[in-house]
């Protein structure tokens, strides 16, 4: 790793400006996933339970020193603020400088990790190159032991993706947007199997670590997923995923279709089973200065952002998209990024228009149901209904279009199915499970097991009586609902509100 980096005549703390600002757009409120204890000469640590503390404006979270190490970039991206067309201010670290933020950041307990994402500089590979370097030096010269997020950079070789995967804790691919169709239109530099071939691979090695220590190839996700035979994780699902892929690819290799706009458009489709299912030996690809580090291989997992807004895609599309991404590939997380108009193109929402946040955030409720509740994206969306009601959580959009299914009775009913119930989460319905044991449960007590009652009482009895005397009708309980969650009114209210990152004068720099 001896290539060079032409620097601009920026002093260090012009760079951190420009880059930090630069880097506001790439979504990174994960915690550690990992666990990691303090090894003597060495500094910092990573934690299973989290690193987030601080937020920003947004809710967003902040504890990571996010930057770019560079913002000069060879795409044009059409959604990108750092596209090659456009005329703004361009800085690159050197892989020292961002050393030496993050130590020094971190001694002065600002942060207590690096998420280092990057503008592709030349080329692909060079990129890369020079984001291992630089998280390289961290680990060895400066024997930083703390979180590290990396973007890696889609098109970069083998060797830097494997250098990446045993140096940071979580890696990253950026889907960008659901469909072949949206990154042809919007970002012609990039294609959808260049991001899903790295992604594969990473899978496939995180997996076979995962098995060599005696884990299973899966990550780990929440215990109640385990009394969820409907969830898009249990082994149910996966088989009949891994079928359909097969099929599917049985199919177009019959029909020559692979790059039809029907098979193309969709990542859970025949796009999905071409990338690598395997990478032997994913070891010997890394770099040799790499041996004696004896490092897993990206411990807390890997995750991908979404776009919301820029091009026309449906909410059903990013959810059907989000499953077949947990599904196949195994992702912790999957993030999602609402467009802020910053460029003036045809193709793209118009600068002044506000950013779909109450979208993005309807988004991550559901993708919580698909995570935690044992949903799946048909149950929620379809062709029919291809976006959520933003007026209602996507919960109880769901129960109020399966009105058959209610009242649950608390004191009989199963933990998966107390789990659709609005205003029940996975803590409240696994207290009602264990109490109820023990004694009758009434509405009183399910309000201090956690139960959000102002939601649930629609939706559940107890020993056969409602809480309250009320219809069980859809228009009824949704003109309730709607006017009932006080925070939801806020939402809505400020939903166009514009927002901004945390800069670093919050902190005192600068």
């Amino acid at each position: 790793m001896t290539t060079t980096i032409v620097n601009e005549n920026y002093t260090t703390q012009e760079k951190l400006q420009i880059l930090a600002d630069a880097a506001k757009y790439d979504v990174a409120c994960t915690s550690s996933g990992s666990s990691r204890r303090g090894k003597k000469g060495e500094l910092g640590n990573a934690e299973a339970c989290g690193i987030c503390h601080s937020f920003a404006a947004d809710g967003r979270c902040i504890s990571l020193l996010k930057i770019l190490m560079t913002n000069h970039c060879a795409y044009d991206c059409k959604y990108c603020i750092n596209r090659s067309g456009n005329d703004v201010k361009r800085a690159t670290f050197t892989p020292q400088e961002i050393c030496e933020l993050t130590v020094e950041f971190y001694k002065r307990n600002y942060i207590e990790g690096l998420f280092l994402s990057s503008g592709v500089l030349r080329n692909p590979t060079y990129t890369m190159e020079k984001m291992c370097e630089t998280l390289l030096l961290l680990r060895t010269k400066y024997h930083f032991n703390g979180y590290i997020h990396v973007k890696t950079i889609p098109g970069a070789s083998d060797e830097l993706l494997a250098a990446a995967g045993y140096l940071a804790d979580r890696i990253s691919v950026n889907l960008e947007l659901p469909t072949e169709a949206a990154l042809r239109s919007l970002a012609p530099n990039k294609t959808m199997q260049n991001i899903l071939n790295p992604m594969g691979k990473v899978q496939s090695t995180i997996a076979s670590h995962r098995m060599a220590i005696g884990k299973s190839a899966y990550m780990e996700r929440s215990r109640g997923n385990q009394f969820l035979n409907h969830s898009i994780f249990s082994d149910n699902s996966k088989n009949k995923f891994k079928e359909k892929l097969n099929a599917q690819n049985t199919d177009a290799r019959l029909n020559d279709s692979f790059h039809s706009e029907k098979t193309s458009s969709f990542p859970s489709e025949n796009n999905l089973c071409k990338h690598a299912l395997t990478w032997e030996n994913a070891c010997q690809l890394a770099p040799l200065d790499m041996s004696d580090l004896r490092r897993s291989f990206a411990p807390a997992g890997q995750s991908t952002q979404m776009i919301i807004g820029a091009a026309g895609e449906s909410d059903y599309t990013l959810l059907q998209t989000t499953q077949a991404l947990y599904q196949g590939f195994d992702l912790k997380r999957v993030f999602y990024s609402a467009y802020i108009p910053l460029n003036d193109d045809t193709n793209l929402p118009q600068p002044g228009t506000p950013p779909p946040l109450l979208r993005e955030h309807r988004l991550y409720q559901a993708d919580w149901l698909l995570r935690f509740y044992g949903f799946q994206a048909t149950e929620l969306l379809s062709e029919s209904q291809p976006n959520f009601n933003e007026l209602l959580d996507p919960k109880c959009d769901w129960a109020l279009r399966h009105l058959e299914l209610f009242p649950v009775e608390a004191e009989t009913a199963s933990y998966a199915t107390l789990l659709r119930v609005p205003g029940i989460g996975p803590k409240s319905a696994s207290r009602i499970t264990y109490a109820r044991r023990y004694g009758r449960l009434t509405f009183e007590s399910l309000k201090k097991m956690g139960v959000v009652l102002k939601r649930a009482h629609y939706f559940i009895t107890c020993g056969g009586k409602q809480m309250y005397h009320t219809p069980i009708e859809e228009a009824y309980i949704t003109r309730q609902l709607i006017h009932a969650d006080t925070k939801d009114l806020w939402k809505m209210q400020h939903a166009n509100e514009t927002y901004s990152q945390m800069t670093l004068a919050d902190f005192g720099i600068g």
